[in-house]
């Protein structure tokens, strides 16, 4: 039964549109997406040219006869594969990864709109809050085996249950029971569902039919179903497997337009076409080598040798290959809704003083970093929730209301860092900022130790570049003084931005706690009500950065890199897992 043109449904043809309009911790670049920037929870998740990189109004198919005779891409990866199992990932490169090799009951389209995926339709309730999905009989995993109902039930509840939590858990939370489950609603461990994956709100009526019910009617939630958390697990492989599963090529079954068909452990791996996925004729390229590369001028170098089709540029190249009429169709620049940011953790004696976060935020200078070190489109951040990245039902974008938090000001900077210190009795302060590696991370966090230490008497910072996969770790445990982190949206709301620094939460690893402003996170995730759904979210982030400092935005990412003209259908999404090469293709050159 379709739904009625309710509030709801209005939300969802708006939200559509702004997701055709507007085109994660992640890794340090070069990747996959050819950027030379540290990454978020997701990767590059920023729009290009739509000719070149598939953001196009239509797909169709090339004719054979356009289609060059070896259909192979050769791309860069930042780091190595932190996790392959969807129900643990929390980084871009794994999502991104997930997002090539298997598929849930929907996925994001080359125009960035959920299109159907496992499943075939679906139905959805006239209130909007039971969604039937009716699975595709043809879906099969690469081993053979029919992908079922089943599938997402087990890989669900895997995710909710308490031994085997997905940090990322809290993005089901639009499902019947599922904060009850893990511990998220008001009464927290108390509450009688706590625990009982059982009660979750999904149901498996026959082996191609899966019925949800919603706390509430959601509007980004078929779009939800694309995000890695939400794949299939076959129950009986997995078991099979035991701990040995998702820890190499071969112990993982793929039910997406790829399978892993090589992956040697932080040299690279190999994506190649699934002959066993259901639209495979879609599927033009038959491979797709992916090179771990951790500095911007090798990356560079293999793309210039014609190793590889895409690569990142850091600032000393921009203006160079920006200028060069030889790379005139290949230089390419980019603008996403990833933010990056200071974590100050808290737990740390100095790092829990008010002003001394505040010095931290306002003593240096965020255009300098954009213009001078970065100089690729990159933007400063004076907010959480990105520019041009949401609007409400007039068109408003987000920002509109409370504009820019926490604008750098070194006078004040050295008043509120001279009070801290009164206030902590000491007169000299060493922190370590946890950073990325790589070169351009390298370049940034050189940039805010001087910046700092020369606004800020008495500060030493020092900086500690580690790899992807053990930095992650260490904030995973709270072991870090301050962090250069990044964010990109893992849906199109502002909630994907907000609701990570509520009390407890899984990526509130700073220790951050507001009792006001987890009550507008819980009420404006229970609301039905639009306008008073974005009040509470805008007051929300006015608390975490005017009154509190928790964090210090940082900059608004942009890109810029070189990419070759003959690579077609390129689709990067602006949210969620970065990349989609279902529909690439490699054009006769």
């Amino acid at each position: 039964m379709k739904a009625k043109w309710s509030i709801f449904a209005v939300l969802v043809l708006v939200m559509s549109l702004l997701l055709a309009a507007c085109g994660g911790d992640k890794e340090e670049t070069p990747n996959e997406n050819g950027t030379d920037e540290p990454g978020t929870n997701e990767e590059n998740n920023g729009t290009d040219d739509p000719e070149e990189d598939g953001d196009t109004t239509g797909f169709v198919a090339p004719d054979a006869s356009e289609l060059h005779d070896e259909q192979v891409l050769n791309l860069l990866g930042g780091s190595e594969i932190p996790s392959m199992d969807t129900t643990q990932a929390t980084d871009a490169v794994s999502f991104t990864v997930m997002n090539n090799v298997f598929e849930g009951l929907y996925r994001m389209s080359w125009e960035n709109t959920p299109t159907p995926g496992v499943a075939e339709s679906v139905d959805i309730s006239e209130d909007g809050m039971t969604y039937t999905f009716n699975l595709r009989t043809d879906a099969v995993w690469s081993n053979g085996t029919p992908v079922t109902a089943n599938d997402f039930l087990y890989a669900w509840k895997k995710a909710l249950h308490q031994d085997t939590l997905s940090p990322y858990a809290f993005i089901m939370s639009p499902i019947k029971n599922v904060n009850a489950i893990i511990g998220d609603s008001d009464e927290g461990e108390d509450h009688e569902l706590y625990g009982n994956v059982d009660a979750l709100g999904v149901t498996a009526t026959d082996e191609h039919t899966l019925v949800v019910e919603l706390e509430q009617p959601t509007a980004y939630f078929l779009g939800l179903t694309s995000f890695p958390t939400f794949h299939p697990q076959n129950e009986a492989y997995v078991t099979e497997q035991g701990e040995e599963y998702g820890l190499e090529a071969n112990t993982l079954i793929y039910n997406g337009p790829f399978v892993l068909s090589d992956w040697k452990h932080d040299e690279g791996w190999t994506y190649t076409k699934n002959p066993t996925y259901w639209d495979a004729e879609t599927v033009m390229l038959d491979a797709i080598n992916v090179k771990i590369v951790k500095e911007v001028a090798t990356g560079l170098n293999l793309y210039k040798t014609g190793e590889v089709d895409r690569a990142g540029l850091s600032s000393e190249h921009v203006d160079t290959y920006k200028n060069d009429p030889e790379y005139a169709d290949q230089f390419k620049t980019s603008k996403s809704p990833v933010l990056f940011y200071l974590k100050f953790n808290q737990k740390n004696e100095y790092l829990a003083n008010l002003n001394i976060r505040k010095a931290l935020s306002l003593g240096w200078d965020k255009f300098g970093l954009t213009n001078e070190i970065l100089a690729n489109g990159s933007t400063p951040a004076y907010f959480h929730v990105p520019t041009d990245f949401v609007y409400d039902e007039n068109g408003e974008d987000f920002r509109a209301k409370y504009g820019d938090f926490n604008v750098e000001d070194k006078t004040k900077a050295a008043q509120y860092w001279a009070d801290g210190l009164a206030e902590l009795g000491t007169d000299a302060i060493e922190v370590e900022l946890l950073n990325y590696e790589g070169d351009s991370a390298r370049k940034i966090g050189e940039y805010l130790k001087n910046q700092l230490e020369g606004t800020l008497p008495g500060l030493t910072l020092t900086i500690s570049q580690m790899p992807f996969k053990q930095k992650l770790a260490l904030e995973d445990a709270g072991d870090y003084e301050i962090s250069f982190s990044g964010w990109g949206p893992d849906y199109q709301d502002p909630m994907t931005f907000i609701d990570m620094w509520v009390t407890g939460g899984n990526y509130n690893d700073l220790s951050y706690s507001n009792a006001e402003f987890d009550k507008l996170v819980t009420d404006a995730k229970k609301s039905s009500d639009f306008a008073a759904r974005w009040d509470m979210l805008q007051e929300a982030e006015r608390i975490l950065l005017e009154e509190d400092f928790a964090i210090c935005p940082m900059y608004q990412r942009g890109s810029s890199y070189l990419a070759q003209p003959y690579v077609k259908n390129y689709t990067i999404h602006p949210f969620g897992p970065d990349v989609s090469y279902k529909w690439t293709y490699i054009e006769k050159h």
